[in-house]
């Protein structure tokens, strides 16, 4: 009995023992974060609490912190931006293009081989390692050949035609301050290529023929023919029949902007059709002026050569034409004085925009330090690249 009442006695001042234990514990916690014991029973709870304000941001009045809260949005929002600017950045670099209203994928594909390169021709070898796959120079006074590369590939010659277009309008003795009109029928509707001169466009039959040789412009050339007495028809039949005068065996036209290559012509004919070109004294200045300005009865246009050669001294261009589609390349046909000697060149089918005027510089190079010795190609079979 003394046992059991000795037993519950050591209980209760273990229980009392502890209690006063938790309080001292509390209070001395109390006092290092001065706290009450009672806020520090709540100490739970307020774990708890803390948690909750964590999920759900609290509204503060304080208003340097608003100041600091909107610095901080703003800063986020230009790290975004800038993110999003390199993001669009990366996207187009992958081949999707970013628009206005969305990203939209570009089919983006090579441009296509032309005619002569689709032949191998490019793959003939010559002694200058000229980028156009077609070369040809000639002495302009005696036929004395100088440098030739494929001279016999029937090839499409794109604008080179312009020049041809110019020996028929100026053959048909037209009036030249007659006003010309441009209408849909001038439209490019096989490649939808772009010109500066719009539908309804009104310019003399003198302007439309200076900028379709210095300029190359297209719209010009179509209205050109479409004024021919017995329209486009007649005027291309003139083009054809002016070619078999002049011996071009290997030439063919359909229209008279070269856009379409059926166009075609060997580097050989063209020689010719430069030389005949150049005794028309209105074709020499045009082509090689540097620039000329129309109205249009709308607006005033300004145009430039598109002859690189031409604004530079060192040259004397008596007469010139450029030319491009995908089937034919970079194309070059001019008369100029080398060494005191005039020369007629044709370069076809270069492989970049400026190669062909390269080109033009290292024969003109290797004129002036050979004097004019005769140059041709490696002895190549060419015409197994063609069948």
């Amino acid at each position: 009995m003394k046992n059991g009442k000795l037993n519950l006695l050591r209980a209760i001042q273990n229980i009392t023992a502890g209690v006063v234990y938790s309080l001292a514990g509390w209070t001395a916690l109390g006092i290092v974060l001065n706290v009450t014991p009672t806020s520090a029973f709540a100490a739970v709870p307020a774990v708890a609490a803390s948690q909750q304000a964590k999920a759900k941001p609290v509204v503060k009045t304080n208003k340097p912190a608003r100041k600091v809260a909107r610095r901080s949005v703003k800063a986020h929002k230009a790290v975004a931006s800038t993110k999003a600017r390199k993001a669009r950045h990366l996207v187009y670099r992958r081949g999707v293009y970013a628009h206005r209203s969305g990203i939209r994928k570009v089919m983006f594909t090579p441009a296509p081989l032309s005619f002569g390169r689709a032949s191998g021709l490019h793959k003939v070898p010559d002694s200058l390692a000229l980028r156009s796959t077609v070369a040809y120079v000639i002495d302009q006074n005696t036929n004395q050949l100088l440098y030739e590369k494929n001279s016999n590939a029937v090839l499409p010659i794109a604008s080179i035609t312009k020049l041809m277009t110019a020996m028929v309008v100026l053959d048909a003795n037209l009036p030249l301050d007659e006003v010309l009109q441009v209408t849909n029928e001038d439209r490019d509707m096989e490649k939808g290529t772009h010109s500066r001169l719009s539908v309804s466009s009104r310019l003399t039959r003198d302007d439309m023929l200076h900028i379709a040789l210095m300029a190359s412009e297209n719209r010009a050339a179509a209205a050109l023919s479409r004024y021919y007495p017995g329209g486009r028809p007649a005027f291309i039949a003139a083009m054809n029949e002016k070619a078999r005068q002049l011996g071009m065996t290997e030439t063919h036209f359909s229209n008279s902007t070269g856009l379409s290559s059926q166009n075609v012509s060997t580097a050989r004919d063209l020689a010719k059709m430069v030389n005949a070109a150049y005794q028309y004294p209105l074709i020499r200045q045009f082509s090689t002026d540097v620039s000329h300005t129309v109205y249009t009865g709308k607006q005033t246009l300004a145009y430039h050569t598109t002859n690189a050669l031409v604004r530079n001294l060192v040259w004397q261009i008596g007469v010139q034409k450029t030319g491009f589609i995908n089937e034919a390349g970079e194309c070059l046909v001019m008369q100029t004085t080398v060494s005191d000697r005039p020369v007629i060149m044709v370069f076809l089918d270069s492989s970049g925009k400026y190669s062909r005027f390269g080109d033009a510089q290292r024969i003109r190079t290797w004129i002036n330090k050979n004097d004019m010795q005769h140059m041709t190609s490696a002895d190549v079979n060419t015409t197994d690249l063609l069948n």
